[in-house]
């Protein structure tokens, strides 16, 4: 087994324990590498929390970006193990692990498209505001398919996730970036093999149903048995085994 890169710069942090607090001025950003961790902020005098993050989640990037002070406090739900990212380790983890590289610039492009729509709310209404961040609101998770239909059968257990028209987005919800793909497989992924943004499944064009691999995939995608290159559509037909990551999946097209 390969040696974790970034062994050295793991922090442990026992449950219940606060791992800092808002207002703190930081230095650096973690990755949860086992157990959870809750960001909340306190509200009355209780805590709300924002966002629970698990294995392969980063947070408080800001502070490292920018050096900016912690904009919410971080506690272990249960026994953690955190990378401790550092700005003269920044660049060693960025070439290390292109899906943090890449859930990093989505989350900043969120913020700004969400920045953006608030500028032109104010212009278009002449009132005057005071940003205090950008947040996206997780959509409602996508209801089960019914027998019939395109979809994709878990092959563990039968569950069905239906394909909607155009383009579907499959792989798990990102408390990072606060977006949810189209099929969320995070009830089915026990192991957490999936991307967050894993693969797309497109009815568009002249080639049929297609499937195409996101940027950033870690843990591969297969049809039948062969391995899919990133960003290049494969073509799906009733019965094709696909393999997401450590997920085994049916695709089927009628009852």
């Amino acid at each position: 087994m390969a040696k974790n890169p970034f062994q050295s710069f793991v922090v442990s942090f026992p449950a219940h324990e606060e791992i800092f607090s808002e207002g703190q001025t930081g230095a650096t950003m973690y990755i949860v590498q086992s157990g959870k961790v809750r960001l909340y902020r306190m509200v009355d005098g209780r805590k709300q929390t924002l966002a629970e993050m698990e294995k392969g989640d980063f947070f408080s990037e800001m502070s490292i970006l920018e050096g900016l002070p912690r904009q919410c406090s971080a506690e272990a739900i249960e026994d953690v193990e955190l990378i401790e990212i550092s700005s003269m380790t920044f660049d060693k983890m960025i070439k290390g692990n292109i899906e943090i590289a890449v859930r990093m610039l989505r989350k900043l492009s969120i913020r700004l498209r969400e920045a953006e729509r608030k500028v032109e709310a104010l212009q278009a209404t002449g009132a005057k505001a005071t940003f205090k961040g950008a947040t996206t609101k997780a959509p409602a998770k996508r209801s089960r398919a019914e027998p019939g239909g395109v979809r994709l059968e878990a092959v563990d257990d039968g569950t069905s996730f239906p394909l909607q028209d155009g383009e579907t987005l499959v792989g798990r919800y990102d408390p990072v970036t606060e977006l949810r793909p189209d099929i969320d497989l995070t009830e089915v992924d026990l192991k957490r093999s999936v991307s967050r943004r894993h693969a797309r499944i497109s009815s568009r064009g002249k080639n049929g149903i297609v499937i195409i691999e996101e940027v950033g995939a870690l843990n591969g995608t297969f049809v039948n048995g062969v391995k899919l290159v990133t960003g290049q559509p494969h073509p799906l037909t009733d019965g094709d085994q696909v393999g997401l990551g450590m997920v085994k999946m049916v695709f089927r097209t009628g009852a």
